[in-house]
């Protein structure tokens, strides 16, 4: 047992063992640097220290390891006792939908209904013979499947029958169209990542700056997530676009593609357990969003009241009905497909975020003490640009949801030492903070794939066309999406 365990040992890899090291030592030992920090109490240094720790090993070590060590870490700590802390990571509201609405997800990719929605979109009879039209439809398949299951799906999708339609038409990997539309495979569902209020990072950050203000109603979901649509697809034509008319690769071969040659394989019919969960999973949306949408009809406050817990009864709505005596969503396979490393992420950045800033570590006075003065002479438009500015530079060199993380307390500091709505510069900042992180593997897990496809693409490449998008995002964020978010966002 011991040679095993030895063994083991030997094989992790030493840079995993000496970002741990520097990771706990941060979330150990930074409470006993000899540096004071006004208003901070004592439990505050206590938890920056977890906090700081909990970043760094977010972003060069492992995501799964980095969240439970830091949730042990806080729950030990002095900012409250150990059951009070669990209640706090587990028992959140937030948590537990995000746990049942990943389960409803990955039931659907499991009976690959994804592949039903992604065939849809390719085999439009428009994009015969028009390869704009075709990149067109084929990205906003890519933004719509990214915000409304994952954005993980469409990337593995997409690129596998992307490959076949390249070979049938003569692309090959020296040609820049194919190389350009799986870059921009990647960079849509990047767009579309945060754009559901109700999952993943944007549903972190979002409860993450509700537990800083102390509203939970703060940030209306429906304006949410219709500001991150129609900015998502904004930015989606812009930059098809730009890659049309500025970039301009050779698309003729793409001019003798016919979508009659991907039915010729077509899909079977959606068998009974498929289609209940689609309509499931559409019901279970409906019923997240529409409350906010229409919140005086009758029925929508309740419904309104309970939506965390609607992805709880769709699960067991798919867990209770039975075709051939079995259940449509089986626990036990779903359970062991799960994203453990996005789910304890989010539970983490949710948990951290409100310790963070509670009253007992004394967190938000020091920034109002630190940041006011900074930026009491700034109007808002300024700020919110300001803040967008640096969210974009940070984001595409470190992970998207620890800036996210950071920069929420600023947003928080200013807009209430200012007076100012923060909902409009929250929105924004979310939504392109996560949707804008594509340049470098350190931003995104879906910008890592991508510079993971070295059959396809080099790093010159990469880098090359997503600074254009990532510019082309800024100029719209910029010039659009914050006049945007102010009318819709309220």
């Amino acid at each position: 047992m011991m040679g095993t365990n030895v063994k083991s040992i030997e094989k992790t890899p030493k840079s995993h063992i000496i970002h741990s090291v520097i990771g706990i030592g941060i979330m150990l030992l930074f409470r006993y640097l000899p540096i004071s920090l006004p208003e901070v109490t004592p439990v505050g240094m206590e938890v920056i220290g977890i906090f700081i720790g909990t970043l760094y090993m977010w972003t060069v070590s492992d995501i799964l390891w980095g969240s439970l060590i830091s949730a042990f870490f806080i729950a030990i700590s002095n900012y409250a006792p150990m059951n009070q802390v669990l209640n706090e990571y587990f028992g959140s509201p937030v948590f537990v939908q995000l746990f049942f609405l990943m389960i409803v997800i990955q039931c659907l990719v499991e009976k690959k209904i994804t592949a039903y929605i992604g065939r849809f979109f390719l085999t439009r009879k428009m994009n015969s013979g028009r390869p704009w039209v075709f990149t067109t439809v084929l990205l906003s398949g890519v933004l719509l499947m990214s915000a409304f299951i994952i954005a993980f799906a469409p990337i593995f999708l997409m690129w596998p029958v992307l490959y076949g339609i390249f070979e049938d038409v003569g692309f090959t990997k020296k040609d820049k169209y194919p190389k350009i539309l799986l870059i921009l495979v990647v960079v849509t569902a990047i767009i579309g990542f945060p754009i559901p209020p109700f999952m993943n990072n944007g549903l972190a950050l979002l409860s993450s700056y509700r537990n800083i203000a102390g509203d939970p109603t703060l940030i209306n979901d429906a304006a949410y997530f219709a500001f991150g649509l129609i900015i998502g697809f904004i930015m989606l034509f812009v930059l098809v676009l730009f890659t049309k008319f500025i970039i301009r690769p050779d698309v003729t071969k793409l001019k003798a593609f016919d979508v009659k040659s991907l039915k010729k394989s077509p899909l079977p019919p959606m068998d009974l357990s498929q289609k209940i969960t689609a309509v499931t999973f559409v019901i279970l949306i409906a019923g997240m969003l529409i409350p906010s949408i229409i919140p005086n009809v009758p029925g929508m406050a309740f419904l309104k009241a309970n939506s965390t817990g609607l992805a709880l009864g769709a699960t067991a709505i798919l867990v209770g009905i039975r075709i051939h005596d079995k259940p449509v969503l089986n626990m036990k396979s779903i359970m062991s497909g799960l994203n453990w490393n996005t789910l304890l992420l989010c539970a983490t950045a949710i948990l951290i975020g409100g310790v963070l800033t509670s009253d007992a570590t004394g967190v938000k006075a020091f920034l109002n003490y630190i940041l006011v003065p900074l930026f009491q002479n700034m109007n808002v438009i300024a700020f919110t640009i300001f803040i967008l500015l640096v969210a974009v530079v940070l984001t595409n060199i470190c992970n998207s949801l620890v800036i996210g993380m950071i920069l929420l307390p600023v947003i928080y500091t200013y807009c209430t030492a200012a007076g100012v709505n923060a909902a409009p510069i929250v929105t924004c900042v979310i939504i392109f903070v996560l949707g804008s992180a594509c340049t470098t593997p350190a931003a995104s897990p879906f910008a890592a794939i991508m510079h993971g496809n070295k059959e396809w693409l080099t790093q010159k490449e990469i880098y090359k066309y997503t600074l254009c998008y990532v510019v082309l995002e800024t100029i719209i964020m910029l010039a659009i999406g914050i006049p945007l978010a102010n009318m819709i966002v309220k």
